[in-house]
């Protein structure tokens, strides 16, 4: 029964207890009055009577008519009847009084089962207030407005948890990141102070490599901390899209040829978006390096552009028109992502196989940066595995229609 309901029959079961107390009380407090009002007229004065004639007038029968005796109205005093009408008043004064204790005490009870649902949800919401994230309402199984309440206390506690989680993985995660070439510049450059390495130019590439793996990584953080919080400038203009992908793919042809990778791109001319230029390179190049890091030699990475149309937002209940868009998408066919680990792979530092070393350069933020300038421009960004094997990265931004 919902909440509604139940405080509309606390209600009417007050109403009514008051009802029945007073219904009850009333019949014998009013007979109680009638009888000490009869009580006080009998020991009062007598009653006086009133002579009638039995006929008309005497003197035209010729014979006396007997005296009838009337009784008159009793003679009313504050000495012999003025108490039983106030003791009658006080009587029912006293079971309204007693109706409504009895209503109070209903009430009540009715009162402590209802806030009682609301203490324990006070109880886990000072529970979460103190760090104890995992407190939860014990309301979720209700099925009246507590329970939604509940639940959705439920799902924030939850939400909190896994925002402080995630908080913890990546402080854990970048302290790794950023010890790893922090330790190889160390290295390296104290075996060469302590004449254990000669200053040989390959040392010195390594400790460059290293500076230049930290500076991206502070500068990838930069990136995603200035798009998740709306600061990130973008410089937004129309811009044809087979030309960016063609761009793109033309900066990974020696790294695909290398790696005895085919790199292709597929998609019709004239399909046009409004976007930072510089952006959404990085964006395509961000998905495409990811491509071709998890496609074995011999295998193939194509981007892939389409245009199609989105159904309309809903808005009061009504669809509205439908929208242009442009998907891109990045195929491979590399092993694929395991299903555990679609939800996640945007994640900061996220890695599918955590056993996996990242020596290839990387800052671990690549496809973090995807989803933040994708939502930084308002486009959709997914992931998905291919039937025919390997993975398809996906970006959906809206079309500019052609003047």
């Amino acid at each position: 029964m919902s909440l509604r309901w139940r405080i509309a029959l606390g209600f009417a079961l007050v109403a009514l207890a008051t009802a029945v107390v007073i219904a009850l009380a009333t019949p014998p407090i009013v007979n109680q009055g009638f009888s000490d009002y009869d009580n006080d007229n009998d020991a009062g004065l007598p009653i006086p009577t009133a002579v009638a004639s039995a006929g008309g007038d005497s003197s035209d029968a010729g014979v006396q008519a007997t005296p009838t005796p009337v009784p008159l109205a009793p003679l009313t005093t504050p000495a012999n009847n003025g108490g039983a009408p106030q003791t009658t008043i006080m009587r029912l004064i006293l079971a309204a009084l007693a109706a409504a204790a009895a209503a109070s005490l209903l009430g009540l009870l009715a009162a402590g089962r209802l806030v009682r649902p609301l203490t324990t949800l006070e109880g886990a919401a000072l529970g979460v207030a103190r760090g104890d994230l995992g407190r939860r309402s014990g309301l979720a199984d209700r099925s009246d407005e507590f329970g939604q309440l509940g639940r959705t206390f439920d799902s924030m506690a939850d939400q909190l948890q896994a925002a402080d989680e995630s908080r913890r993985r990546f402080l854990q995660d970048a302290a790794h990141e950023l010890k790893t070439p922090l330790a190889v510049i160390d290295a390296t450059s104290s075996a060469i102070l302590d004449g254990v390495y000669t200053p040989e130019r390959r040392h010195l590439e390594t400790i460059r490599d290293q500076s230049r793996i930290l500076a991206r990584i502070v500068d990838d953080l930069r990136t995603i901390s200035l798009a998740e919080g709306g600061h990130l400038p973008l410089e937004r203009r129309p811009l044809d899209v087979r030309a960016v992908l063609d761009s793109v793919a033309a900066g990974f042809e020696a790294r695909a040829a290398s790696s005895s990778i085919t790199l292709a791109v597929a998609g019709p001319q004239g399909l046009t978006v409004e976007a930072d230029p510089d952006r959404l390179r990085q964006v395509i190049g961000a998905l495409v390096d990811n491509a071709l890091r998890h496609t074995p030699a011999g295998g193939t990475v194509t981007v892939v552009a389409k245009g199609s149309t989105s159904p309309g937002v809903v808005v009061a209940g009504r669809a509205g028109p439908a929208r242009p868009i442009v998907r891109l998408a990045v195929e491979d066919t590399g092993e694929g992502i395991p299903s555990e680990s679609l939800p996640r792979i945007f994640e900061r530092f996220y890695q599918a196989d955590p056993s996996r070393s990242r020596g290839t350069g990387t800052s671990g933020l690549g496809l973090s940066i995807v989803r933040a300038l994708a939502e930084a421009h308002g486009w959709r960004v997914g992931a998905e595995n291919r039937v025919e094997g390997g993975a398809r990265l996906w970006l959906e931004l809206p079309a500019v229609r052609p003047t």
